[in-house]
Parts: structure tokens; C-alpha cells; sequence
């Protein structure tokens, strides 16, 4: 990748954060855009959490990240705070990895 094609990318990426900016002070989604649109991040990272988890180059990979993301699951189900369910799943993806 040249460094011309990096800084396109991030002066595109600059100017469309900028438009975003510029449009919000003139327009207001409707309630229903909005309520679509907040229920969209927790989407997104919840597909990213499971291809990050579950992709193993093109085949389904059950390991010791699987594991740890059901401990970390478990624990925000039962309402533990986020910091804990981050070190909770960390901690005990590290101790698999280490047997």
C-alpha cells in the first residue's frame, strides 16, 4: 500500500467525519432512524467479536478464545461491571493458553 493511498484514505475519512459534524447541527434523525441507528454499534462489534473469536483462515475455530468468550458473556449476563468481564475472559483465555 503507497502512502498516497493511506493519506487519501485518512483525509477522506477526516472530511466525512467533518460532513457528519457539519449535518448534525441542521438536521435531526427521526426517532425511528435514531433508534436504529443506536442499536447498531452493539451489532457491529458483537459480528466482530465472533469473526475475531470463531474465524480460523476460512474454517470454524473451537479453542481456548471460544472459552474465554463465554466466561466473558456469562459474566455481563450476570451484570458483572464491563472491566471485570474484560479481565475475566482475558484471564482465563491466558490460563488455557498457558495449559
Amino acid at each position: 500500500m503507497s502512502w498516497l493511498m493511506i493519506f487519501s484514505l485518512a483525509g477522506g475519512c477526516y472530511f466525512f467525519k467533518l460532513g457528519g459534524l457539519v449535518a448534525a447541527d441542521r438536521t435531526r434523525p427521526t426517532p425511528r432512524l435514531d433508534r436504529v441507528l443506536s442499536g447498531l454499534t452493539p451489532a457491529v462489534l458483537a459480528g466482530l467479536i465472533v469473526v475475531q473469536t470463531f474465524d480460523g483462515g476460512g474454517t470454524l475455530n473451537v479453542g481456548v478464545g471460544t472459552v474465554g468468550l463465554l466466561v466473558g458473556g456469562l459474566a455481563a449476563r450476570r451484570g458483572a461491571p464491563f472491566g471485570w468481564v474484560l479481565v475475566l475472559a482475558a484471564g482465563v483465555t491466558a490460563a488455557l493458553r498457558l495449559l
